[in-house]
């Protein structure tokens, strides 16, 4: 068993915090939406807002919507700007890994139609995405959250789907902590300052794709 975070891991940058930017540019937020999550998103960043609660709030903000609009629109917006900032070494892990038989699990505190859409292109099945997610009624997205795996949040979703002590999890930031922590081994793939830190402390052999070691030289 071996579970990827993906936002920094599999692929550069934030696919939750961009969806949603590009959600009120497209008009796909209405324009009371759109100020409501941008205004919590400003008190986060200054420390007024938990993480689970934005991670949990940035997909409860489509409530109302059709999921298969939601849906549509992730793979667009997945397609066009996520896409082209896969790595390629981690895809080729992922291949790898899989015909060794191994079973991949993807874990994100990001909405699950950006996640779901995104790991199909490392052959990994919704049935094994872990992400924040809400209960959607007659095809309608409700705002009633069902889970938000997040820090130690990780590691529960993990124990609660049977997977108490992974043989691997590769993961970026100090959010992946607790899941790394389970693990028979842990792999910070493209640490934040955070969790670079915290792998000196534990011992744990950091790994930075060449596409970062790329813009860390320019």
């Amino acid at each position: 068993m071996a579970v990827f975070d993906c936002d920094g891991t599999l692929w550069s940058g934030d696919a939750g915090y961009g969806f949603m930017t590009w959600s009120m540019d497209v008009g796909l937020l209405s324009r009371n939406a759109s100020d409501w999550i941008d205004s919590r998103h400003r008190l986060y960043r200054h420390g007024e807002v938990s993480e689970l609660q934005i991670c949990g709030e940035m997909v409860q903000v489509y409530a109302g919507l059709h999921e298969d609009e939601l849906r549509r629109a992730a793979a667009e917006y997945f397609q066009h700007h996520i896409e082209p900032q896969i790595f390629p070494e981690l895809r080729s892990l992922v291949a790898l890994l899989q015909a060794r038989g191994t079973e991949i699990w993807a874990v994100s505190s990001t909405n699950n139609w950006v996640i779901e859409e995104g790991v199909r292109r490392f052959n990994i099945p919704a049935s094994r995405v872990l992400a924040a997610c809400v209960e959607v009624e007659d095809g309608i997205i409700t705002s009633q959250i069902i889970d938000v795996p997040t820090d130690e949040g990780k590691a529960v979703a993990l124990r609660r789907t049977g997977l108490p002590e992974p043989d691997a999890v590769f993961g970026n930031s100090v959010h992946d902590a607790a899941m790394l922590a389970i693990a028979r081994r842990a792999f910070p793939v493209n640490p934040t300052p955070a969790l670079r830190d915290l792998s000196c402390e534990r011992g744990w052999t950091v790994y930075y794709p060449e596409a970062v070691m790329t813009d860390h030289k320019g």
